[in-house]
């Protein structure tokens, strides 16, 4: 049987912005699902017990899961609720897990607060603790400083244009992977996918920036 890889997308978008890595993580072998939920309506708790009910749902020997930006968050929630819920490894990719100063600061204005919703609620907004689940996690962050960050304001050190490298930095994760990509490029990169099937295989990247 086929490992199977879930893959989480971020806010604001849908399953949709996830499938060129899928479409590669294929060529690799696995078995992909691309799991959906509201980023703006929903708590990253409420997010997190669907994909756990999609996890379990999954015909797989090994499930492994990959999310980007938000669904990263989405992902640890799940493991922290259900800390057996995978026998396989973890990705996150641009995934804020020490909190973003973007969604910060557009919850912070009357007028931009419903384009974070309620997820801006717990981790996304205030950050977290490190790693401390059994499986093996490994984090991907992006340098190349275009998007959105610029518009609000601008971002302090390393960036990928929406999510700084420090955000993504995470205590207890078994290997990091900084690369020459934006926010959404990392989704795009050939780079990234190689990165991610070397993790799922092997629990290290084996690519360099």
């Amino acid at each position: 049987m086929k490992e199977s890889v879930i893959l989480v997308h971020g806010l604001w978008m849908t399953e949709l912005v996830m499938r060129p890595l899928a479409r590669r993580l294929e060529r690799f072998g696995y078995q992909t699902d691309l799991f959906s939920y509201r980023s703006l309506r929903n708590t990253i708790h409420n997010n997190a017990q669907a994909l756990a009910q999609a996890v379990r749902r999954t015909n797989a020997q090994h499930i492994h899961l990959v999310g980007h930006s938000l669904g990263g968050l989405v992902i640890l929630q799940a493991l922290a609720d259900a800390p057996d819920l995978i026998n396989g490894r973890i990705v996150l990719i641009g995934s804020p897990v020490n909190g973003s100063v973007v969604a910060r600061r557009l919850h912070g204005r009357q007028v931009s607060r419903w384009l974070i919703g309620r997820g801006a609620e717990g981790r996304l907004a205030r950050g977290g603790d490190g790693w401390h689940g059994k499986q093996q996690l490994g984090t991907i962050a992006g340098n190349r400083p275009v998007g959105v960050g610029r518009v609000l304001g601008g971002l302090s050190g390393p960036n990928d244009g929406t999510v700084t490298v420090a955000e993504t930095a995470l205590a207890g994760c078994r290997d990091a992977l900084l690369l020459p990509n934006t926010h959404m490029g990392l989704l795009l990169s050939r780079k990234v996918a190689a990165a991610v099937n070397d993790f799922l295989r092997s629990g290290h990247f084996m690519i360099r920036g």
